[in-house]
């Protein structure tokens, strides 16, 4: 886990998002949490977790609150897919970038809730 990488990229995180706070773990590593506000209003709360290989693999990024117990392109483990792990690039991808994924995840889980259980958007298969 490169920190100081985790730690740019989060300075970089709160110029764009207005509540993103970086986290302590008890074994001396951190993760990210943010809330984000949907275009229909509704809020989220997400938590950003890094591999040890960070940033060679994608973050995790789970929904907090409200609580989601179902929903299309979610791993077993719970976290979202905002996007297909073959197509993680650690040279080009970073927080705000994953936190913009999120964000955008969460707009069409709302439509998919709404318009009776289509996603919106193209998808991939994995």
């Amino acid at each position: 886990m490169d920190i100081a990488r985790i730690h740019r990229e989060f300075a970089e995180a709160q110029r764009t998002f207005a509540l993103v706070e970086l986290q302590p773990t008890l074994d001396g590593k951190v993760y990210a949490r943010a809330a984000l506000q949907t275009s229909n209003g509704r809020q989220y709360v997400l938590s950003i977790k890094f591999s040890d290989n960070y940033p060679n693999e994608m973050p995790r990024v789970f929904i907090d609150a409200p609580i989601i117990t179902h929903a299309p392109h979610r791993y077993q483990g719970g976290h979202i897919c905002y996007l297909h792990p073959t197509m993680w690039n650690p040279g080009v991808h970073h927080l705000t970038f994953v936190i913009g994924r999120a964000a955008k995840w969460l707009n069409k889980y709302e439509v998919w809730r709404n318009n009776g259980g289509t996603w919106p958007g193209a998808e991939i298969r994995h």
